[in-house]
């Protein structure tokens, strides 16, 4: 019967992040990659707009319009708003519709709880889905950037996203020990706001906050610092502003979400079995999801822990491209999904 299905249906998986959701389709590669965002209307629950639409709206929205973000520290805020948003991207991303519905393969954090990991779950049947499976993203990452991770060697993955950061070694198809903490790139934008609010009285949204970091964002010393200018309100005067802003001010902005990440990478190598530590001297650790694309941050964490980093080409799609792999070939990687409190 699933092989009856299979013919009959796309199968689909998701990298369902706090700032971006990727959708792959079995036999067609990626399809869809929109911010994680829903713009509706407060008195009626109407639907304005998701995805990229959406996000143009963040703090430009009048009081009868809300646009949300479902999804906090990589796990679901809300739930209602996080099911539509699904619905519509599997929608997009199938262009017609079929008689059976999809089999869906998801990627969560692997500190995900049991609550999250049925609130995902039912989000995605709810959507539309005729099973879920769900894998853990540090997984899904190693798998899409080609690491053997059903070898008996040990493979370190750091995955930076929106919400959380996943730090991992992988070996035999499992993880043998993590760390995951809820800080990504929304930190870092959070960071900028707070600091440009404290030293300049300058007002900003979130959007400036995110520009400004891939911009002129660094987590290591640059040989010649840079600035740009950024537009906001004066706390003081109540008027718009323009300020300049330089490097140097954003790496100081950026000092605890990075230290933090820091701090993780460190405790994670502490965990790491002795023969395993071994295997990632030799190797390296692999880089991987959005965040990574802060400039300077391998050139950092290697420089504190004196062991290679390796940012991956294209890392904002190494999650999505390894839960596709799955997806593919999903007998191989069955060993990898994860388990549930009712399996």
């Amino acid at each position: 019967m699933n092989r009856l299905a299979g013919l009959l249906t796309n199968d689909i998986a998701i990298d369902l992040g706090t700032a971006n959701t990727l959708v792959y389709i079995k036999g067609k590669g990626i399809v869809l990659n929109q911010p994680s965002v829903v713009a509706i209307n407060r008195q009626t629950g109407k639907v304005y707009a998701v995805g990229s639409e959406a996000k143009a709206m963040l703090g430009k929205t009048p009081d009868s319009i809300a646009a949300i973000r479902p999804l906090k520290d990589g796990v679901i805020a809300d739930f209602e708003v996080t099911e539509y948003m699904l619905r519509e991207f599997i929608k997009i991303a199938q262009k017609k519709r079929h008689f059976v519905a999809p089999r869906i393969v998801i990627c969560v954090p692997s500190g995900i709880t049991e609550v999250e990991k049925r609130a995902v779950r039912d989000s995605a049947k709810h959507a539309g889905a005729r099973e879920v499976f769900l894998v853990a993203e540090p997984i899904a990452a190693a798998i899409g950037v080609g690491l053997p991770v059903d070898q008996p060697s040990g493979n370190m993955i750091i995955d930076i996203g929106g919400g959380t950061t996943e730090i991992a070694v992988i070996a035999l198809n499992g993880i043998v020990c993590d760390t995951s903490i809820r800080v990504g790139g929304d930190e870092m934008d959070e960071a900028i706001v707070i600091y440009i609010k404290k030293n300049h009285n300058l007002l900003i949204g979130d959007q400036t906050a995110e520009a400004i970091k891939k911009k002129v964002g660094t987590a290591f010393r640059l040989e010649k610092e840079e600035e740009m200018e950024v537009k906001g309100l004066d706390q003081v005067t109540g008027i718009p502003k323009t300020q300049k802003i330089s490097t140097l001010e954003i790496r100081e902005a950026l000092q605890e979400p990075i230290q933090a990440i820091s701090d993780a990478l460190k405790h994670a190598l502490e965990q790491t079995p002795p023969e395993l530590a071994a295997d990632i001297k030799d190797r390296g650790i692999v880089m991987t999801g959005g965040g990574a694309l802060l400039r300077g941050l391998p050139e950092l964490l290697r420089e504190q822990t004196d062991l290679p980093i390796n940012l991956m080409d294209d890392p904002l799609f190494c999650v999505v491209l390894g839960t596709g792999k799955i997806l593919d070939d999903f007998d191989r990687y069955r060993p990898v999904i994860m388990k549930s409190a009712r399996d």
